[in-house]
């Protein structure tokens, strides 16, 4: 034997029964005043995510830098940007652009002579200095005879957007001891 079924009941009839029922069932209502919304939690500062890996990576990549061939106490250092002419470096290496400012790293540890090198260069910029001098010394007391300053310095400045051109300052002005840097201006933010 199958189960019966109930008989259709009429469509138009069901929802309105339905609806009258439940009123019935329900009784009177009564609507509640609307409550005020819970003030909205602040919305986090966004973060730069890619410039920060961009920058992580450029640490690396610098770090890695630092164990290829170093340069050596008597290494001059050179080097321009492909849109400098070579003649400003010839010029920068005779020593007649003005250094308007220096920084002198002697007695800096590495991580402190890299905070300060990147310090300076961005109070040089933010002040439209064209030309400054880094002492970065010889490193003729560096531990295995590798001047580790002037190889911290020679590859952070080649790093930088900022930086133009950077030849060893002349004699008189250093020598292979110091290097004078050719900065760009400082881009509209």
């Amino acid at each position: 034997m199958s189960p019966r079924k109930p008989p259709p009941a009429d469509a138009g009839d069901a929802p309105a029964d339905d609806a009258a029922l439940f009123r019935a069932a329900i009784g009177p209502v009564r609507v509640l005043p609307e409550a005020e919304r819970a003030p909205e939690k602040p919305k986090p500062r966004p973060a730069a995510r890619m410039r920060e890996r961009d920058e992580d990576d450029a640490r690396d990549a610098f770090r890695l830098a630092l164990d290829e061939l170093p340069l050596q106490a008597g290494d001059a250092l050179r080097y321009r940007r492909d849109e400098v002419p070579p003649r400003v470096l010839q010029r920068l290496g005779r020593g007649e652009y003005a250094a308007q400012d220096e920084i002198d790293l002697h007695l800096a540890d590495l991580a402190g002579a890299e905070a300060l090198l990147r310090r300076f260069l961005r109070e040089a910029i933010d002040d439209g200095l064209g030309c400054v001098r880094v002492i970065h010394g010889k490193g003729l007391n560096s531990p295995e005879g590798v001047p580790l300053l002037k190889n911290l310095v020679d590859r952070m400045l080649r790093q930088r957007a900022d930086v133009l051109a950077f030849h060893s300052a002349p004699a008189a002005q250093g020598g292979t001891g110091a290097v004078l840097v050719l900065l760009g201006r400082r881009r509209p933010a």
